[in-house]
């Protein structure tokens, strides 16, 4: 006899982030025979379509990865899942039912028995006049793409122009944030461009400026530092203009306008200095705390909430391994582990035994800072250059999902290891019509 679907548990994923994805990779797994009988329902709901290995966005950015070998499509990798590609618009978790935005179309209501709230973070911007119009993300594939196409793109522009002002402009780039994704980013479009010079005989690497804003003392708090100083020592030996307790005040019509009182103009503006909880948990009816995360338990339950848990980046969430009052980290090394002990929490819950307590202690933190450099602090050793390098690629080898996405991964460094970059924008695909409307205006034109 069939079951009435209404007696079937139906678990809402919201978000295929890291937890989101790795969460209902692990309910694959540990409930695999109910989803084969069908006793058990799973909802994935997120814009995208696809997971994005973040700590691989400065890697392909720079060219030494394919933008899709860092993506991992969520259709194919939770084929026991229904994915829905929209957003939670509205949460009403005391009577189970949230509203989901789908990328065209019409709202629609989903009910749910388990909640897993995981929509991670966005970027958190500050008031200051001209970052919305001119500035940049680095926290999705699209953005690092666009930076690698902009950075390029700038090179033909200054190889090109006889205005020198146009040419300063161009040749200077601008991160503010200090922390693991502005100081990655930074050094490997640094370093992709200091390769690409060689095709550009009237551009020089001392021709470009680079430029790192930091708001604190320091920059890659996670290594330490000791070793956050030496990060800020190679960067500078590049040629890289390293300024810490320095703020933006403004960047008006790309005049960048910073706390020390130095002005100049730039048409590449990437901001990476923090992130907050996702707009979706302000439309909940989730506890949240005074930085607007949900307030999450040590067993990764929502705090006074039933059925409901949460983690990674949207999530407060207590650290066991240090003292009392703190919360972990939103990083990889937490999310990924945070997702394993979730899902088998919401199976306990399930089948109504005992939760445990998510318990981590870091094992420290690998940066790369461009081809055969890197910086590394794990369980207390500190590396540099070439075995940080190495280090860091390892480790996130062995963390990005899936067998297939390993294999391309080391495909892709590889080739990069025997040919050279390649070093060509192709800015002109964000904007794929623009040829065809300027055709047909022309066509237009001569016909009238």
């Amino acid at each position: 006899m069939a079951r009435n679907p209404q007696d079937i548990p139906h678990i809402l994923i919201v978000g295929g982030g890291y937890v989101g994805m790795y969460t209902a990779l692990r309910l694959h797994k540990t409930l695999r025979g109910e989803l084969r009988r069908g006793e058990v329902q799973i909802t994935v709901v997120d814009p995208q379509s696809y997971m994005t290995y973040q700590p691989f966005l400065p890697e392909a950015a720079a060219g030494n990865l394919s933008p899709r070998h860092v993506v991992a499509p969520l259709r194919r990798v939770l084929p026991k899942a229904t994915v829905l590609n929209g957003r939670v618009t509205e949460l009403n978790h005391a009577d189970r039912w949230a509203t989901v935005q789908p990328i065209v179309g019409p709202p629609r209501r989903l009910t749910y028995d388990y909640l897993v709230m995981a929509a991670g973070s966005v970027s958190r911007t500050l008031p200051i006049p001209g970052l919305a119009e001119n500035g940049i993300g680095f926290k999705t594939i699209g953005e690092a793409i666009h930076l690698r196409n902009r950075v390029l793109a700038q090179l033909d522009v200054a190889a090109t122009t006889e205005d020198e002002e146009l040419r300063r402009r161009a040749l200077t780039f601008v991160f503010v944030g200090g922390g693991f994704a502005g100081v990655e980013a930074l050094a490997e479009l640094e370093d992709m461009a200091r390769n690409a010079c060689r095709y550009y005989p009237n551009v020089s690497v001392e021709d470009m400026r680079w430029l790192l804003v930091e708001a604190s003392d320091r920059i890659l708090p996670e290594v330490g530092p000791d070793m956050g100083r030496w990060t800020a020592e190679q960067l500078r030996g590049r040629g890289i203009d390293v300024r810490m307790k320095t703020f933006l005040t403004s960047a008006v019509d790309g005049k960048v306008e910073l706390s020390d009182g130095t002005s100049f103009l730039t048409d590449t503006l990437v901001w990476t200095a923090g992130v907050k909880a996702a707009p979706v948990v302000r439309s909940s009816d989730l506890p949240l705390d005074e930085r607007g995360r949900v307030k999450g338990t040590e067993y990764l339950t929502v705090d006074g909430a039933v059925r409901a848990f949460t983690a990674g980046d949207n999530a407060a969430i207590p650290d066991l391994s240090v003292e009392e009052g703190k919360f972990c980290a939103p990083n990889a090394q937490h999310a990924v582990r945070q997702a394993k002990v979730l899902a088998d929490n919401l199976v306990r819950s399930l089948r109504g035994k005992t939760l445990k307590p998510y318990v981590h202690s870091s094992v420290g933190s690998v940066a790369g800072l461009g081809l055969y450099k890197g910086v590394a602090h794990v369980y207390g050793i500190k590396l540099k250059g070439v075995a940080a390098w190495l280090m860091h690629r390892s480790y996130h080898l062995s963390r990005v999902p899936t067998f297939n996405r390993k294999v391309r991964v080391l495909a892709d460094w590889t080739l990069a290891l025997i040919f050279r970059r390649e070093t060509v924008s192709l800015g002109s695909i964000e904007q794929p019509r623009a040829e065809f409307e300027l055709a047909s205006r022309e066509d237009v034109r001569k016909a009238a």
